[in-house]
C-alpha cells in the first residue's frame, strides 16, 4: 500500500518534468518518524550530485519531538539519496549535456520505507507559466459550466 505524504506542487508549475525516478533517503530514526507524520516541506528543495552521490538539499524536516532531538539537529541538512551508481551517472550526464535540474516531486511511504520521487526537469519560461495558468483556468471554467 502506498500512502502519499508530502508533495511539491510548485515543481510542476515551475518546471517541465521530462523523466521521473524513485529513490530512497538516508534518514535518522526521528526524521523517518517525522516524515511518516507528514511534518516536512520539500518546496525549496533540490538535488545535487557530488562525488558520485546524489544529495537532497533544503528539505525541511521538522523535529518529531522537539525535546528529544539531538542538540545540534539541523532540519535543513543535506540528505543522501539512495540510487544505483549507473542511475547517478546517467542523471549527471543528462544534467550536464542538456542544462537540466533535478527536483523532488513527492515524498511517500512504500512498504514502511520512506521514498522520494525525483524528476529530471527543464525550467519553464514566464510565457509557458502563463499558458499553464490559462489552461488551468479554462478547464476550471469548463467544469463549472458542465456541473450547472
Amino acid at each position: 500500500m502506498e500512502q502519499t505524504s508530502i508533495t511539491n506542487r510548485k515543481a510542476r508549475f515551475n518546471y517541465e518534468i521530462l523523466e521521473t525516478l524513485e529513490a530512497g533517503i538516508e534518514l535518522s530514526g526521528a526524521e523517518a518518524k517525522s516524515l511518516k507524520a507528514s511534518t516536512a516541506d520539500i518546496a525549496g528543495a533540490h538535488v545535487t550530485i557530488r562525488g558520485g552521490e546524489a544529495w537532497l538539499a533544503n528539505m525541511n524536516v521538522r523535529p518529531y519531538q522537539e525535546n528529544n532531538m539531538p542538540a545540534g539537529y539541523d532540519p535543513l541538512r543535506p540528505r543522501r539519496l539512495l540510487l544505483k551508481k549507473e542511475q547517478i551517472r546517467d542523471l549527471e550526464m543528462k544534467i550536464r549535456s542538456a542544462n537540466l535540474t533535478i527536483v523532488p516531486l513527492r515524498v511517500y511511504i512504500s512498504r514502511r520505507l520512506v521514498k522520494i520521487e525525483i524528476g529530471l526537469a527543464k525550467g519553464k519560461k514566464k510565457a509557458d507559466k502563463r499558458e499553464t495558468i490559462k489552461k488551468r483556468e479554462w478547464s476550471r471554467l469548463r467544469r463549472n459550466i458542465e456541473t450547472k
